[in-house]
């Protein structure tokens, strides 16, 4: 009756600790301490060290080393033994921001949206808009129509598009690319996307890359996070600069490797393909530290340069990536201008909205994932569970 027990993490302490009275009436003291440490992410010197261990004498500390990184690494969670939880809410409240830009669809838009089905099942969303131009634009026979006997308008195709998937695929095809010849269509990649009620159902119909949010149907694409360990036991991640050139998102950040899932190949083949492409990473580099990591998934609305609003859906398999601390990542297709890394603290400095250097919009879905994964934002932070669920806000299927 006269003794306490604290159990604290093994992974700080590396045993429970007996606090008697004596020791406990330093709680204050030593929670000090422990608020001064686990906000210290870069260093955390010896002294200080033994001050820490000494305020919570007898127990026994792991190596100075892993101590520190454990302190920093879970440095969110031991703010809230302090109370000490501002910024980590404020940090939360910019995530938030970032995976809700990733979900903005206004009202005036959602007002308009309908549904696109194929053989009655929907794969597809589009505006008011849209749907009137896919019916004006077939050069002969019409490809696509509005079946108004329903409770609510659908974007559907003819009979005249056929019902076989080359069929359907040529029908669309021939629309798409009279936009394509009108301008209203940019960007075009000549890449395939299947066009199915599902990641792991067979295609209905192929379309091209460009013209997939024209039909609001979902893509589909692997992101990976890479990542080193540091000397001194940190994880960074690397960054990559997106090109001037690029059609979208130029000069922005991004994740080392990033892309669309095209038809034909499977998820590793096209983690493979574009480790190669774009950061030049050799296949057994990648074969030996990726591991799959989830998904995130969004639904957001934009507006083409020939003013109509698409909408964007897409699932993104989310990848970790560990390299060799002395690998550089180098520039091979001409799509990125540079590499660079970022530790725990650049990446959570990017998450506020008036960061000067912002990534890729839904790039900031999968490094949130990330850190959180890692533990760097405690579940005791008002809006985790917002986040958790809002990182996977359109259709995962």
């Amino acid at each position: 009756s006269n003794m306490k027990v604290a159990l604290f993490p093994s992974f700080l302490l590396g045993r429970a600790c007996a606090f008697t009275p004596a020791v406990l009436q330093h709680q204050t003291s030593l929670t000090h301490d422990i608020t001064r440490f686990v906000h210290q992410r870069t260093s955390s010197s010896s002294t200080n060290l033994q001050r820490f261990s000494s305020a919570i004498a007898p127990c026994t500390f792991p190596s100075t080393t892993t101590t520190a990184r454990s302190l920093r690494t879970f440095s969110s969670i031991h703010s809230t033994m302090t109370g000490d939880i501002e910024s980590d809410k404020e940090v939360m409240q910019d995530m938030l921001y970032r995976v809700r830009e990733c979900n903005r669809i206004p009202l005036h838009i959602k007002e308009t949206i309908m549904d696109f089905a194929v053989d009655g099942v929907r794969v597809g969303k589009v505006t008011k808009k849209v749907a009137d131009l896919l019916c004006q634009s077939s050069p002969s026979s019409p490809v696509f129509d509005i079946d108004s006997s329903g409770d609510r308008p659908v974007l559907v195709l003819t009979e005249y598009a056929g019902s076989t998937v080359d069929a359907r695929t040529e029908s669309v095809m021939s629309v798409m690319t009279h936009l394509k010849d009108e301008g209203i269509i940019t960007g075009w990649r000549d890449e395939l996307y299947p066009l199915a009620t599902g990641f792991y159902n067979e295609p209905l119909f192929f379309v091209e890359r460009a013209a997939a949010p024209f039909l609001g149907m979902l893509q589909y694409g692997v992101h990976i996070n890479g990542l080193v360990k540091t000397q001194d036991g940190e994880e960074e991640m690397w960054i990559a600069r997106r090109s001037a050139t690029k059609s979208q998102y130029p000069g922005m950040t991004d994740q080392i490797v990033a892309g669309g899932q095209p038809a034909g190949l499977g998820l590793m083949e096209n983690v493979l393909k574009e480790c190669q492409e774009e950061a030049g990473i050799p296949d057994e580099l990648t074969l030996k530290g990726i591991k799959p990591a989830g998904a995130v998934s969004y639904e957001v609305a934009r507006s083409t340069g020939a003013g109509f609003d698409v909408l964007s859906r897409a699932v993104l398999f989310v990848y970790d990536l560990e390299l060799p601390s002395d690998f550089q990542p180098k520039v091979v297709d001409g799509e990125v201008e540079e590499f660079f890394r970022w530790g725990v603290d650049e990446q959570l400095a990017a998450m506020a909205r008036d960061f000067q250097d912002p990534m890729k919009p839904n790039c900031y879905l999968c490094v949130i994932d990330y850190l959180l994964r890692k533990g760097q934002i405690s579940p005791e932070v008002p809006g985790y569970l917002e986040l958790l669920r809002e990182l996977r806000s359109g259709d995962c299927v």
